[in-house]
């Protein structure tokens, strides 16, 4: 059975409490109304924001707010408004053809497109040359004063409103006003388009999404000789790691060889974790905690191998450094929004101190290897193993080395601590 969903009602009050009466009953799915009323269409983004991410779609009481919420950011969900046009607006020219004050072939209409203003008038007989509309969304106070404009130089008899706050500005300044109100009608259809809008976000959001996450480090050979524990001890790390990153978005983890991970989750917790596949997910938390750099692929596909494929696809990008085509591939074989290779670091500039310190041991390391002890750190830099060793924590402090598990061996002493050096956060060398 299809789970219910939350549809928000944005509008003025009397026309939220008209949607809430006619109830889900009008529309084609099982549904759930939100009540989100304003006294101001200015409200609006205020009201989306207030309903929460639990919304599956808004539906708006005309243009106007879900104009004033789509510029305004706001809108994460699908939306759609009632259509004022047609009915509702042949509706409101009878009501003006029977108020004495007005005559409707000079009015001013609001909100309304043209088009819509002169098919109206097509179908009733009656020319629009003397009809002036303003379809262009603005403040309400704008909106007032400029049908007021029209009436005081005698332009027209009268004015068609979308708006209630412009209605009530109108009729304080003695302007006379119809308001356009959606027939029971528009308000059904856009209650059914809301609906199949929430329902097919609804099935976009558990779409099938595989990630593959790959650690460079662990991908490459060991070139010196070196203890191998700490290899195996990183891969446990990252495990758990990965683990408890997926169990907060409900998703599963599989290591699939030494240096990579298959991560199995829906698109909807992977949008939520990547800032809108923003920034790769899970590589912030790995970087900070573990010193790693991760190259990540996300994939989408209607079964599991057409997720990993697409995964595959957009791995091989990130690792051509391809950043424009982003890290991510729908369901189409198709990149989604591009981001950035790396999270964003923000301001935290790299302290002069350890930057100088890791560019100093980068230069005297052989091999490619970046594992260093005390020792082995205080000849590279010409310092006494105790202040190579204090170098070595400021280092780790500033995140730019990670301490490894001590190497035991059969002598007697301190086990030798051993670093790995985040040469990677240097730049390109």
């Amino acid at each position: 059975m299809t789970p219910d969903l939350t549809i928000g009602v944005v509008g003025p009050h009397d026309l939220v409490e008209r949607v809430m009466l006619m109830g889900h009953a009008a529309a084609p799915l099982p549904c759930r109304l939100v009540a989100a009323a304003y006294r101001d269409e200015q409200e609006a983004p205020d009201k989306v924001t207030r309903l929460g991410p639990g919304v599956d779609a808004c539906l708006f009481a005309s243009p106007v707010p879900y104009d004033l919420a789509r510029r305004s950011g706001v809108l994460t969900m699908p939306a759609t408004y009632v259509q004022l046009g047609g009915a509702a607006l042949v509706a409101a020219l009878a009501k003006a053809a029977l108020d004495t004050r007005m005559d409707p072939q000079r009015v001013s209409v609001d909100v309304v497109s043209r088009a819509d203003v002169e098919e109206a008038y097509t179908d009733l007989g009656i020319p629009a040359t003397d009809v002036h509309s303003r379809d262009e969304p603005g403040a309400t106070g704008t909106i007032a004063a400029y049908h007021e404009r029209l009436a005081r130089q005698g332009a027209t008899t009268g004015a068609l409103t979308c708006l209630p706050a412009v209605a009530e500005r109108l009729h304080t300044a003695g302007v006379p006003v119809i308001r356009i109100r959606p027939t029971s009608a528009a308000v059904r259809t856009a209650l059914h388009t809301a609906a199949l809008l929430g329902a097919h976000h609804r099935l976009e959001e558990s779409q099938l999404t595989v990630v593959l996450v790959e650690v460079p480090t662990l991908r490459e050979p060991v070139r010196r000789a070196a203890p191998r524990y700490w290899r195996d001890e990183l891969r446990l790390s990252l495990h758990r790691l990965l683990v408890q990153e997926a169990n907060r978005i409900n998703a599963t983890v599989w290591p699939i060889d030494d240096h990579s991970y298959l991560v199995t989750a829906t698109r909807g917790s992977i949008a939520a974790a990547t800032d809108g596949f923003r920034v790769l997910p899970f590589a912030a938390r790995i970087r900070d905690e573990l010193g790693l750099a991760v190259e990540v692929g996300v994939g989408m596909g209607r079964t599991t191998h057409d997720a990993e494929s697409h995964a595959r696809a957009a791995l091989a990008r990130t690792q051509a450094g391809k950043q424009a085509q982003g890290f991510a591939v729908d369901r189409e074989g198709r990149a989604l929004i591009p981001a950035p290779r790396m999270p964003p670091t923000g301001a935290t500039a790299l302290k002069p101190k350890g930057v100088e310190v890791l560019a100093r041991l980068a230069a005297k390391l052989e091999g490619g290897d970046t594992v260093v002890d005390a020792e082995g750190a205080g000849k590279m830099l010409g310092v006494t193993p105790r202040t190579a060793r204090r170098l070595l924590r400021t280092l780790v402090d500033e995140g730019l080395a990670w301490p490894l598990p001590p190497n035991r061996t059969p002598q007697p002493g301190r086990p030798r601590q051993l670093y790995r050096l985040i040469v990677e956060k240097l730049g390109p060398r």
